[in-house]
């Protein structure tokens, strides 16, 4: 069989001579390549391996794609579900989680649709990278596990869905994509919003030049307006039964355990294992800006940000924001949270008009741009169903909709406004050495120290 892989390359955007051009080069079929255990912590914790039999519904089950899931929290299992597990192409064979009880309950879900006992238990998501039967991961571990995973899965030569944002760090994102592609991988990022059909209309009416030149672009997404939950002690406590507290904060410095830094939504709130929403939910709406239009990628540009830090029982990172990128043609992209004073969603403002798109609705001026049929050219890469579009993917050995890049260099928007913000002063970013210009400091944070002898591959 002949495969080929289908890359993006984009041209000018933002109704300057905007075009998509798809060309096809050869990939090669995924290859498997073991892991070295070595360059981890010594040996692992031994999983609860179920028997490997294929699930009972999988008739023909070896033409169907095998999957582990890192990661079974509450967007874990949802996606695990509603994405995989019910799509008659997939057999999910194993889940994997630091907290035990939730990892069974997993299982047990996964079992109970396939009415066997198939699904293997694992506490450590290295001892799931040797398995050569698991063809694909689907990753949802916390933000912070992003970058070891990723990379070292693509080592093992897993295929990969990979919820965002793809790390803590711009030097996470860049590892992700730069071993996704030395490996031959297909990965899709969990920027959903790329299979929605306003979203993917939104774009190409700005790439097919139906507002005209855009000069501005205003993004807005939610911050974390809400309290956190866990109102228990700050001090820390005895591990409970069942949680591998050293394995959930991984990379992560060490902290003593306490149920506030496993709490969710709160860990989003918290700098050790997340950037904070203007990373972590803003990427969705930059990233749909950069998916109109290029540009935003593709030249330097200066930031400046302010923004206020929560200081909130174990909570620490950025709250609200205001940021604005300046490019050398004059286009600006303004970002903050919602009402700040931004509405939520992307609104592109042209010379001949504007369209707004959040995930309630699209609306635009004139609004006959709405029933607007766009050009051939125009035109983006259409997928109406994330998960299902990767596994096509993986299947034709092709780009999904949402490659490694969208989430590198969307998550490159966010980072250097929240390092902006952090530092109260603007900084400069060269898309050419994909670095900070002229700011040593502000260069340093575009990484982050690991916690021995945890490294990315």
């Amino acid at each position: 069989m002949c495969w080929s892989k289908k890359h993006w390359t984009q041209s000018t955007c933002c109704g300057r001579r905007s075009r998509n051009d798809m060309t096809s080069t050869p990939l090669p079929t995924k290859k498997h390549t073991p892991i070295n255990r070595r360059t981890f912590l010594g040996a692992a914790g031994a999983g609860l391996v179920a028997p490997l039999l294929l699930p009972g519904k999988a008739r023909g089950a070896n033409e169907r794609i095998t999957m582990g899931v890192i990661g079974v929290g509450s967007r874990g299992v949802q996606i695990m579900m509603d994405g995989f597990v019910t799509n008659p192409e997939v057999a999910v064979l194993a889940v994997c989680d630091v907290q035990r009880q939730r990892c069974e309950e997993a299982a047990g879900m996964v079992n109970a649709y396939y009415e066997n006992d198939a699904c293997a238990v694992y506490n450590d998501f290295r001892d799931l990278l040797t398995r050569d039967d698991i063809d694909t991961l689907m990753i949802t571990a916390p933000d912070h596990w992003h970058g070891v995973m990723a990379t070292h899965a693509a080592e093992a030569g897993k295929d990969m869905y990979c919820e965002k944002p793809l790390g803590v760090s711009v030097r996470d994102g860049l590892a992700i994509r730069d071993a996704v592609r030395r490996h031959d991988i297909i990965f899709q990022t969990g920027l959903q919003q790329r299979s929605g059909r306003n979203f993917r209309h939104a774009c190409e009416l700005v790439r097919g030049g139906y507002l005209g030149a855009v000069d501005t672009i205003e993004v807005a997404a939610p911050g974390p307006s809400f309290a956190p939950r866990y109102d228990g002690p700050l001090d820390g406590q005895p591990v409970p039964p069942g949680l591998d507290w050293d394995l959930y904060v991984g990379p992560a410095p060490m902290t003593p355990y306490n149920p506030g830094r496993l709490e969710w939504p709160d860990w989003y709130l918290i700098w050790d294992y997340c950037a904070g929403f203007i990373v972590n939910w803003g990427i969705h709406h930059l990233d749909i800006a950069a998916w109109g239009c290029p540009t935003l990628l593709a030249t330097p540009f200066e930031v400046t940000c302010t923004g206020d830090y929560r200081n909130e029982g174990l909570t620490d990172n950025i709250n609200g924001w205001r940021a604005e990128y300046v490019y050398p043609d004059g286009l600006k992209l303004l970002y903050s949270d919602t009402d700040n004073p931004y509405r939520q969603g992307v609104c592109f403002r042209g010379e001949e008009g504007w369209v707004h798109v959040n995930r309630r609705d699209i609306d635009a001026e004139p609004a006959s741009l709405l029933d607007v049929v766009p050009s051939e050219e125009a035109r983006l890469y259409k997928s109406d169903h994330h998960a299902r579009d990767f596994i096509q993917s993986v299947k034709e050995r092709r780009d999904p909709v949402a490659p490694v890049e969208t989430g590198c260099q969307a998550g490159i928007l966010g980072f250097v406004a929240e390092i902006a913000a952090r530092l109260e002063r603007p900084v400069r970013w060269d898309a050419a050495t994909e670095t900070i210009r002229d700011d040593a400091q502000a260069a340093s944070m575009l990484a982050r120290t690991m916690r021995d002898p945890w490294t990315l591959a």
